[in-house]
């Protein structure tokens, strides 16, 4: 995770779902249900929605349109782990303690030593989770976490369930589950989440989808891999990078393999 990207992941859609979603409570005041999606360092010039002629991304442009477009909003922090836990939390990452991503950079090169970072998000801190499923809701979470290992997990911080398709005792990862063998999961991830909002179609519930993708490695998704070379042999050759800081960007979106990652979540 470099330090330097400008956005690490920005669609975070808040998704208060009111047509379709709604929990069905008879009797009773109608909760609505929460569907929060996360994508891992996506750009908010990578969506259609923003104004993306390259990327395709009719689902998600879907739900901007039914719903809000924030154009004037930023995360609490420009890595993962400190966002995240802002995210969880409600609190300012300072707040929380966990100011890098974890387990942090190494800090050579600084000018000026910076405080010690907690490895995990504390259990004293309430998670939306924890609140939610206090109001009665049921609680599921599936992907990237990034904020501690097994004993810091989601289902240690307030979610009733946790799929990880990724077996990696040392971060935490029990596995679980079927799993296609894809390296960041996103067909996983969907089906249990699409599988967990069926049951719990009649219940007050939040879903909190948090997609490995659009991190590296890039991965291209096949079925949509030969759609984006043609669209991107239509523009001619790509432009010249441009140099900024220790990396270098495109000047225009023409990546074939990432526009597939992009229009997979």
């Amino acid at each position: 995770m470099t330090t330097m990207r400008v956005l690490l992941l920005i669609l975070t859609s808040i998704l208060v779902l009111s047509s379709g979603l709604i929990a069905r409570n008879s009797g009773k005041e109608a909760k609505p249900n929460f569907l929060f999606l996360l994508v891992d360092d996506l750009g908010w010039a990578d969506l259609a929605c923003y104004g993306s002629t390259f990327h395709e991304t009719p689902h998600l442009d879907r739900l901007a349109r039914e719903g809000v477009r924030f154009t004037d909003a930023y995360t609490a922090a420009s890595i993962c782990s400190p966002t995240r836990a802002s995210l969880m939390t409600g609190k300012h990452p300072v707040r929380v303690n966990i100011t890098d991503w974890i387990p942090g950079s190494s800090g050579k090169g600084r000018k000026l030593r910076t405080p010690l970072d907690d490895h995990h998000l504390a259990l004293e801190e309430v998670t939306i989770a924890e609140a939610l499923r206090e109001g009665g809701y049921s609680t599921f979470y599936t992907g990237k976490w990034h904020l501690g290992g097994a004993q810091f997990s989601p289902d240690k911080q307030g979610f009733e369930q946790y799929y990880d398709p990724h077996e990696n005792p040392s971060k935490g990862s029990p596995g679980s589950g079927t799993t296609t063998g894809r390296k960041h999961g996103t067909i996983d991830l969907t089906r249990e989440t699409k599988k967990f909002i069926t049951e719990r179609r009649n219940a007050p519930f939040l879903a909190f989808l948090s997609y490995y993708d659009i991190h590296t490695p890039i991965i291209p998704e096949d079925k949509y891999h030969a759609h984006y070379r043609d669209k991107a042999a239509q523009l001619g050759p790509s432009p010249t990078a441009i140099r900024e800081h220790d990396g270098r960007s495109r000047p225009r979106q023409d990546n074939a393999a990432l526009a597939t990652m992009v229009q997979s979540v």
